[in-house]
């Protein structure tokens, strides 16, 4: 996470780095999770429990995997990561209502790195969302594996039928992005980025410093982990500076 501009995207939306060291990665993941449990802020948490992206390749290890310790055989999904979704379980059960499981399968094929590189769009994307409630969810860490496990034998069961009828069970249907919508977004976006530029390069002195500040300070948050929510808005630090 110490990559200029790349990662600062990264630190700035809170993403969580780890090392794939379950020692290493615990305490961290630990650490940041306790900064989300401020009840002034609302909390949503993307866990991609497979921990990778799928291919052919994973997917026959993980395969492999399964048979040699007694676990589903899966074809369409990996088998997930036990750990770290327990851990997020375990410190933010109090702090959120349900987890949603959601399924998004692409219609004739899979868009690779590239396509998404090169804005290539795929023809149709299908979306399944299953809400659960918290307290529906086991709690001993055991459980908590074997219920995840479950839901991706369901999911990968679900896309498998997803492979032979084409959509989703139930699906309701969506309509046509606006073209008019799109252009005022992209022509906003182009211009607000070309007036950004213009004065980054052409403006006072003044403009230059805030720039060149906020790019400094932007490198020293994620060299050294420093979070906004660890300084601003926290209870420990606004009961602090009440009494101060």
């Amino acid at each position: 996470m110490k990559l200029p501009v790349f990662n600062w995207s990264f630190h700035l939306i809170e993403f969580i780095p780890v090392e794939r060291k379950w020692e290493i990665d615990e305490p961290i993941i630990r650490r940041r999770l306790s900064e989300f449990k401020n009840p002034r802020d609302p909390l949503w948490l993307a866990v991609f429990p497979e921990g990778t992206d799928y291919t052919e390749k994973k997917c026959i290890r993980s395969q492999e995997y399964a048979v040699e310790h007694g676990l589903p055989i899966l074809k369409n999904v990996l088998l997930p990561k036990t750990k770290g979704f327990n851990c997020c379980l375990q410190e933010l059960r109090s702090s959120i209502d349900a987890v949603y499981d959601i399924t998004i399968a692409y219609k004739h094929r899979l868009p690779t790195f590239l396509d998404n590189v090169y804005g290539t769009d795929p023809s149709e994307v299908h979306i399944h969302i299953n809400s659960i409630h918290v307290s529906d969810i086991p709690t001993s860490e055991d459980e908590v594996a074997a219920w995840l496990i479950e839901r991706f034998r369901l999911k990968d069961e679900l896309l498998s039928n997803f492979s032979k009828l084409g959509h989703f069970p139930n699906e309701g249907t969506e309509g046509d992005l606006s073209t008019l919508k799109c252009l005022v977004n992209f022509t906003a976006v182009v211009t607000g980025t070309g007036i950004l530029t213009y004065l980054t390069l052409f403006s006072s002195v003044w403009f230059k410093v805030f720039v060149v500040s906020s790019c400094v300070f932007l490198t020293v948050t994620t060299c050294y982990s420093i979070h906004l929510p660890q300084l601003i808005g926290s209870p420990e630090v606004s009961t602090r500076a009440k009494v101060a």
